[in-house]
Parts: C-alpha cells; sequence; structure tokens
C-alpha cells in the first residue's frame, strides 16, 4: 500500500514508539486488507485501555495509512505537545462550536483530502463491566453522512489486561509477554442512510450500525457472544440512582421499625 502523506513527525513518532511495542507485546493482527489503499476514509475503533491508541496505532501505521487521531483544539497550542500534533497531522476538534457539523470540519477537510481520520465513537473508555463496546456517540456518523467515506470498523482486544481501564493505579504489567489483538472489518454499509438527512435519529441509527460491527469483530476476536444490547451511561446511572433510593427506602424502613419497637417496650 502506499505510503504517502506520512511525513517526518509520523515517521519520528514510530521510531521512537514501535521498537517498545514490538519487543514488549505479541501481536495478533488481521483484516489488514480491509484498510483502504487509497482515497479517504473513517476508522471506528473500541476503547478499553489506555495503551489501545498505541496498538491499534502501530497496526494501520503498518498498513501505509496512517489514523489522523481526534483532540481537543486547545492542545494543539501546547509547546511541544502541540508541535507533534500538527506536525503528525492530528485533527482539532473544536467542542466550543455552537455547530455540531462545524465541530467537526477538519476531519471532514482531511478525509476529503484522502486522509484517514480515526474515530472512538464512546468518546471515552467503555465504563461496560466485562470491557465490551458502550453505546457510541453520533460525530463519526456525522462526518461519514457529510462525506460518504468508507467506515472501516476496528476491534481491538489484549491492551487491557497490559493496562487494565480505571484500574487505581496506572501500572503496566508487560509480564507475562501480552497478546495485543487488532482486527479491521469490511466497510459498514451504511448507503441506505446517503439520501437522508442528518436528523438525530438518522444519526442514531447509523453510530449504532457502526458500533453493532465493531462489536461483532469484537466478539470474533474474543471468541464469546457480546451482550444482546450495548452498556449506556444513562441506563447505568438510572439503575444507580435507583438502588440508592432502595437503600434509603430501607433504611428508613428499619429506622421506623426500631422506632417502633422501641416506643412499645
Amino acid at each position: 500500500m502506499s505510503r504517502h502523506r506520512i511525513g517526518f513527525w509520523y515517521r519520528f513518532t514510530a521510531v521512537l514508539a514501535k521498537p517498545p511495542l514490538v519487543v514488549l507485546f505479541k501481536r495478533e493482527w488481521r483484516g489488514m486488507e480491509h484498510i483502504p489503499a487509497d482515497g479517504g476514509f473513517i476508522t471506528a475503533i473500541n476503547h478499553n485501555s489506555y495503551l489501545d491508541p498505541l496498538s491499534y496505532a502501530h497496526f494501520q501505521y503498518n498498513t501505509g495509512r496512517v489514523p489522523r487521531f481526534l483532540a481537543k483544539a486547545g492542545l494543539f497550542r501546547n509547546g511541544f505537545i502541540g508541535t507533534l500534533l500538527r506536525g503528525t497531522g492530528q485533527i482539532p476538534v473544536y467542542r466550543e462550536s455552537t455547530d455540531a457539523a462545524n465541530a467537526f470540519r477538519a476531519a471532514v477537510d482531511a478525509i476529503n483530502k484522502g486522509e484517514c481520520v480515526a474515530f472512538y465513537p464512546e468518546g471515552t473508555l467503555t465504563r461496560d463491566p466485562d470491557l465490551w463496546p458502550m453505546e457510541g456517540k453520533t460525530g463519526a456518523a456525522r462526518v461519514a453522512l457529510l462525506t460518504k467515506a468508507p467506515v472501516i470498523p476496528v476491534a481491538q482486544w489484549g491492551a487491557h489486561e497490559a493496562m487494565p481501564p480505571y484500574a487505581k493505579q496506572k501500572k503496566v504489567r508487560l509480564f507475562p509477554r501480552k497478546t495485543l489483538r487488532v482486527m479491521a472489518g469490511p466497510p459498514v454499509d451504511l448507503s441506505e442512510f446517503h439520501d437522508k438527512e442528518p436528523t438525530a435519529e438518522v444519526l442514531r441509527a447509523v453510530t449504532e450500525k457502526i458500533m453493532a460491527a465493531i462489536t461483532e469483530l469484537l466478539a470474533e476476536l474474543r471468541d464469546e457472544p457480546a451482550p444482546a444490547e450495548p452498556y449506556t451511561l444513562k441506563k447505568a446511572r438510572a439503575a444507580a440512582a435507583a438502588r440508592r433510593r432502595a437503600g434509603a427506602d430501607r433504611e428508613k424502613t428499619d429506622h421506623e421499625k426500631a422506632d417502633h419497637e422501641e416506643g412499645a417496650k
């Protein structure tokens, strides 16, 4: 595959990052043939470890098509980090924009110029207790409909064994040597949505289709069935609130019972 548009800074970063990854981890990579050789496209990846962006980036760098990650626009003004982000062609996200479509204008521009833009549709590390993908946010769907670019689902597994998410101590567990598994699938067929207005309902439907493709790949990597429904923060918070209310009700009942028994003596 062509290695155009990689540039000095991306190659420099790869020279620093690849040797430790090669030495410290085993790799199981599948589906590289699904990464387009030319033209702009989107990758949509699950997120279950602070380490997995390196695992995914290593995988895709070796296909010859480097990913451009999304980052807060403010980071691009931050000294050396900003220089590195700009030099490697990362994509600023203008979260302060009042126009949701305009917030991703740099991502759209990059894709239209033939680049790959990588999305983590969950927006953060998964909160699912078993590390399945959560319900996704609609940014990737919005950009996909604006550009009509191919959306390549990517699942990864194994980085969490070296760096578990939300661990109290952010220590990397290198031994025994872990296997970083990355698998890309065929483009998600979104043609049914291309002539529709990007309403909230359409964006949600596109997002669900993208997340379903990622989850299906992850189930294959894990060799186990995925849950019937994705974990959602809204439902989890509602369930937690219900448990708190139930606990408070039980505590109140216990106090009332104790007061009644005390009065009966």
